[in-house]
């Protein structure tokens, strides 16, 4: 009974989510909505980690199987995939060193300015 409350508890957030998104005409994803309010409720004190620990492992330890339907979808739309396969595998490739770079330079300057370090 413990998980299906807190399970409901995350999918209320969830709901909530999607109302905003319909409601506001701001072109956030559903599901951005959601995790702002649950980060909220959370740091607030509102809701205690305790009431969505136990499933949110639950949910994390499964995602891995959530992207199956994602790449046999993927799988099926080869035919139209295969003519930009190239041009896509290169602005993939160049994205990730991108993010990795810039998130490299980010925390070098978080962590030099958290010892108070300046250049």
């Amino acid at each position: 009974m413990k998980y299906l409350k807190q399970f409901l508890i995350i999918l209320a957030i969830s709901l909530i989510g999607e109302i905003l998104k319909s409601v506001l005409p701001l072109p956030v994803p559903a599901s951005i909505y959601g995790m702002v309010i649950l980060f909220v409720l959370l740091l607030t004190g509102v809701l205690k980690l305790e009431q969505v620990r136990d499933v949110g492992r639950f949910l994390i330890e499964i995602m891995p199987v959530m992207f199956i339907p994602a790449g046999v979808g993927l799988m099926s739309s080869w035919k139209v995939l295969e003519p930009v396969l190239l041009p896509v595998s290169v602005i993939t490739v160049i994205t990730i060193f991108t993010v990795m770079g810039a998130t490299g330079i980010v925390s070098q300057m978080i962590i030099k300015h958290s010892k108070g370090e300046t250049k």
